[in-house]
């Protein structure tokens, strides 16, 4: 990162996949730093939407991503983008996307993509009412501020994690909710935004930024009703597949909530979702996540 280049722009750039041929077909992508050493998952699904949209007709926006996660990336090396070309309809798009790096393949996503405009039935559950300001409460920034300097998780989300993260629910960075695990509940709400303007960004770019960002959420449902968290001595986590349907446009420069919950964990493996919505109360988007989380036995 440059010295007039923020974590948000970075994020943007890494996004920017590029084409190594006029097919469009097989692209690569940089890496962003992050704190475990190894390639976040969010990113190179972000990057793979950003791949496969690449070769759509205009005019069709990702509807849906689907991925696997087959081994951890390494971050001193770029990563590849192979596409594969399903199908072009009348209005959807499928593309396939191998996401490698030498000796090692990391994911597998099929992205699907639709016309704008379609019509057809339409609803969706409220959002939650009665809702603080996100301007009231205090940023993830700000929480781990006072530990940056010893921890890399920290310093991670006090300087370099290019959205703005505020909890409504308490915050597990920096322990655990004792009392949702008390009641057997992993529901939590959280705002986000990107931290800095993406007005002007394509719809696609937005939607593969809301991608990059719930990567950073996702799990936490499942370490809140089991009342672990990040901090907590030994633990390991992992995202092992993870879905996504926008169904709305999105402005990541403006406020988001995440309303979370996890249903069900068994074999070391927790099964995580979310519905997210615009201040205005539009549901824009839902996701799901499978993620692995062990800690070591007593």
């Amino acid at each position: 990162m440059t010295d007039n280049e923020t974590p948000l722009d970075q994020a943007m750039r890494a996004l920017a996949v590029s084409a190594q041929d006029e097919s469009k077909l097989a692209l690569v992508g940089q890496n962003l730093p992050f704190p475990t050493g190894r390639i976040y998952g969010g990113q190179i699904m972000a990057q793979a939407v950003m791949a496969a949209a690449a070769s759509v007709p205009k005019g069709r926006t990702p509807n849906s991503v689907h991925g696997y996660y087959l081994r951890t990336g390494l971050l001193d090396e770029q990563v590849h983008f192979d596409v594969a070309n399903l199908r072009d309809g009348r209005s959807y798009s499928t593309r396939m996307v191998d996401v490698w790096q030498p000796e090692r393949a990391i994911l597998k996503a099929l992205v699907s993509f639709q016309e704008a405009g379609q019509e057809g039935v339409e609803y969706a559950d409220s959002m939650p009412g009665a809702l603080p300001e996100p301007q009231s409460l205090k940023s993830a920034k700000d929480l781990m501020a006072p530990f940056a300097d010893k921890s890399a998780f920290a310093a991670y989300y006090a300087r370099q994690s290019p959205f703005d993260i505020r909890h409504i629910t308490p915050t597990i960075m920096l322990g655990p909710d004792k009392e949702a695990q008390a009641k057997d509940s992993g529901r939590q709400l959280v705002w986000v935004r990107a931290d800095g303007p993406t007005q002007g960004a394509s719809q696609t770019l937005q939607r593969a930024l809301l991608a990059l960002a719930c990567d950073q959420l996702m799990m936490e449902p499942a370490l809140r009703r089991t009342g672990l968290s990040v901090t907590t001595p030994g633990i390991s986590y992992a995202s092992i597949d993870h879905a996504m349907w926008w169904y709305q446009d999105i402005d990541m420069s403006s406020w988001v909530l995440f309303e979370q919950n996890t249903t069900v964990a068994a074999h070391g493996r927790a099964l995580c979702s979310a519905k997210v919505y615009s201040t205005e109360g539009a549901l824009l988007a839902a996701m799901s996540q499978e993620a692995m989380i062990r800690v070591p036995q007593a």
